[in-house]
């Protein structure tokens, strides 16, 4: 180290840096000491953990995107049957169809999410499409013949369970989300993360959330 004592002062952060690590390589045993500490530092700080929830985001975040594809698979069918019955409300089933094409016309990468406001688009498109397929299995039950389609039956079927399969796929993902972004922002992990960049991640909010948060409207005097 006398190389550095030799120097004098005025040094920026990067010469030190060089200099403790040149140190470090000239000694055998302080390097493996060094590469012992850094492991310890970085595992207790957390970084073991991000990667492991960072991973568990990914695969439940794939899970969702599956069901999403399901779901949007059976419109077409679900379409076709219901253009058999030719009473059928028809601005009911174009709401169907735009919904599917805009939900499908979304571009979904890695980057979705980690980026709140494509994270955000591409969770009220798939909302827009839940609603108009709620909105068609409601006004089905006004006409019998399509209800006594066997075809149609079976479809609505598929289409309830691969919403129970939506719901499943999104509280997983809303759970590791929450593990992962509490670690970002507890002490000392939020160390960690300030060091390797890892941000808060988007999360699944409540739809329609401002029509839920208001309060019913009861009128007595209606008959």
């Amino acid at each position: 180290m006398r190389l550095c004592n030799s120097v004098g002062y005025g040094w920026d952060y990067v010469s030190v840096m060089a200099c403790i690590f040149g140190g470090i390589a000239m000694r055998p045993r302080l390097s493996l000491f060094f590469v012992a500490w850094l492991t310890m530092l970085l595992t207790g700080c957390g970084y073991n953990d991000f990667q492991r929830l960072d991973e568990q985001t990914k695969s439940a975040w794939s899970e969702v995107l599956n069901q999403y594809q399901r779901r949007a698979d059976l419109v077409p069918n679900i379409v076709a049957t219901v253009k058999g019955e030719t009473a059928f409300e028809q601005e009911t089933l174009t709401k169907v169809i735009e919904a599917r094409a805009k939900a499908t016309s979304i571009q979904v990468t890695p980057e979705t999410l980690n980026d709140p406001a494509a994270f955000s688009k591409f969770q009220a498109a798939q909302g827009e499409l839940g609603s108009a397929l709620s909105r068609l299995m409601a006004v089905s039950e006004r006409y019998p013949e399509l209800k006594a389609n066997k075809a149609f039956s079976d479809l609505r079927v598929q289409l309830e369970g691969t919403e129970n399969r939506i719901t499943v796929a999104r509280n997983r993902y809303i759970q590791t989300v929450q593990e992962y972004n509490v670690l970002t922002r507890s002490f000392p992990s939020n160390l960690t993360a300030m060091i390797f960049s890892y941000r808060i991640k988007p999360n699944f909010a409540v739809q329609d959330e401002a029509q839920i948060s208001a309060p019913p409207v009861v009128d007595f005097n209606k008959k």
